[in-house]
């Protein structure tokens, strides 16, 4: 591959490229390098990976175990169809992942990404109830701001407004209730754990507005991620949604695509309560963005029942269990098991909400800092005591973003934190291997963005 200097057309002002990026009318510079927590572009800045991209990069970047685990395996086979073979990569990553997976869950279907991974398990979610002889099940329940992926079958599972509107003549009909969402949706009077109950008993209100024979699963993620920054549901909150799913013989999908592989202080994020899954999607951390790949992991229970049924799952991609991801992947594993990466993100997250609210905790424009672990959101209010949101046309959290990636640092922003158009939040998901002195650089960093967003009056 010859090197290739991007550059500017005079005239337009636009990147001489022919590569189809996320927003036409942002110039990127160019990335070349990354080392540990850092990544470097073409002018040689170097910026704090303070996201890990998208809650991916957990062990960084130049991992030399990792890369040399992809050279092994394309040494000796790049690719196998699964038509035809599996491979010893594919095997040794599930029964790694099985190993250490919650209690029930039995088997692993490898896919390339979160999205992949959420069709699957809707797909299988599906196909589990045609097997066993109720296929009046369809109706699917997911939470209001969440957020799936943006395949057609993951964006109509999710609930954020923004991504659905444009598609939504494309999207199936599904359900959502509220999100345990304390800092809006806890009254004053009402304990966190009344409150997650609350929250929680929404679900079977739906299941019997529905039909309790007609649905078939209910789909959250454990910590919200990109949609609402960071927000853990109570204690409590998931154990009762267990009980209601048992009650009325709904599937439980767990979508720990951003939120799991140690990110919030466990391998699986479901574990804080703990709760026992029928389903958990996984990416992102799996492969810590050394290949694309993500996971279905699904209950011996739902295995069975296709094994006796027809025996075959009518899904599929080319490129499931890819050799080469999954020889990745299993390294990734292995050094997030055999280094206890989760517990140290619990220590660091910790060490890091705790500088967080010491510089920003008093901020006029900070309303909430939150988080699980090394995934942490800050909140954006014009107003804290009255919790208002900025007007979306001031577009704080894009300001944000390009104001703390001047001063070199990433950080992951997003808009409509509320109800998908109003609201604004920042996400916070380091590498895992990030040290206690980096967390000086990052409050620095957001310190110098902010003053330029806010300065000492509201923007």
């Amino acid at each position: 591959m010859t090197d290739k200097v991007l550059k500017l057309d005079k005239k337009t002002s636009k990147l001489e490229s022919h590569c189809f990026p996320r927003h036409t009318k942002v110039v990127p510079p160019v990335a070349v390098e990354g080392s540990g927590c850092y990544l470097i572009d073409a002018d040689g800045k170097q910026y704090f990976d303070g996201s890990s991209g998208a809650a991916v990069s957990c062990l960084g970047h130049g991992d030399a175990d990792v890369a040399a685990a992809m050279k092994d395996q394309i040494d000796k086979l790049s690719f196998a169809h699964t038509g035809f073979f599996t491979s010893e990569p594919a095997e040794a990553l599930a029964d790694l992942l099985i190993a250490n997976a919650p209690l029930g869950i039995d088997r692993v279907y490898f896919v390339s990404g979160g999205s992949e991974a959420v069709e699957a398990a809707l797909k299988l979610a599906r196909q589990y109830f045609v097997e066993i002889g109720e296929s009046n099940r369809t109706h699917i329940i997911g939470r209001k701001q969440s957020y799936h992926g943006n395949t057609l079958g993951a964006l109509a599972a999710g609930g954020n407004a923004w991504r659905r509107e444009q598609f939504a003549p494309l999207l199936f009909n599904a359900s959502h209730i509220d999100t345990c969402y304390a800092y809006r949706g806890k009254a004053d009077n009402e304990s966190y754990f009344d409150y997650g109950q609350r929250m929680a008993n929404e679900l079977e209100g739906e299941i019997l507005r529905l039909g309790p024979d007609k649905v078939m699963a209910f789909l959250a993620e454990p910590v919200v991620g990109a949609t609402l920054g960071a927000v853990a549901a109570e204690d409590g909150y998931f154990t009762r949604i267990r009980e209601i799913c048992d009650q009325y013989g709904v599937l439980l999908i767990l979508d720990e695509v951003m939120c799991g592989m140690g990110r919030t202080g466990s391998l699986f994020a479901c574990n804080h309560d703990p709760v026992r899954p029928d389903i958990i999607t996984i990416a992102k951390g799996l492969g810590a963005g050394y290949q694309p790949i993500g996971a279905t992991l699904c209950s011996k229970n739902i295995f069975d029942a296709i094994e006796a049924g027809s025996g075959f799952f009518q899904h599929g991609h080319t490129y499931l269990a890819h050799p080469v991801a999954c020889a990745a992947s299993f390294a990734v594993l292995t050094k997030i098991i055999n280094q206890n990466l989760p517990a140290r993100s619990r220590k660091m997250g910790d060490m890091l909400q705790d500088a967080l609210r010491q510089k920003f905790g008093q901020h006029p424009f900070i309303g909430d800092i939150r988080g699980r672990g090394l995934f942490i959101g800050i909140e954006f209010v014009a107003d804290r005591e009255q919790k208002t949101p900025f007007d979306p046309s001031n577009g704080i959290n894009r300001r944000v973003k390009a104001a703390t990636f001047d001063a070199g640092l990433l950080c992951y922003p997003m808009g409509g934190t509320i109800d998908g158009k109003k609201g604004d939040h920042l996400l916070l998901a380091p590498p895992l291997i990030m040290e206690a002195e980096h967390i000086e650089e990052i409050t620095n960093k957001l310190e110098i963005g902010f003053e330029k967003v806010f300065g000492s009056k509201e923007p």
